[in-house]
């Protein structure tokens, strides 16, 4: 007997941590490049400090947006043939 897997979505916890961790890893990196191209340790953590606000927020929305999408999807356009 073939069973349908049950269907698998994250918490909104799940999502925010996420969000957070790749963002400690973005802005680093962020901060990083900023202070190699000014030279300026203060501007490249104002830099960093705003890219970290604005970017988590666009991430988390992301990673909700595609909580909407149901697994199996993408899957299912991109190899039709294999819907049967």
């Amino acid at each position: 007997m073939h069973t349908e897997p049950q269907e698998y979505r994250e918490s909104h916890l799940r999502s925010l941590l996420k969000a957070l961790s790749w963002r400690v890893v973005a802005t680093t990196t962020t901060g990083i490049i900023a202070w190699f191209i000014t030279g300026d340790i203060a501007t490249a953590i104002a830099i960093g400090s705003i890219e970290f606000i604005a970017k988590f927020f666009i991430y988390y929305m992301h990673e909700r947006a595609w909580q909407l999408v149901p697994r199996g999807t993408i899957r299912h356009i991109a190899h039709p043939e294999q819907n049967v």
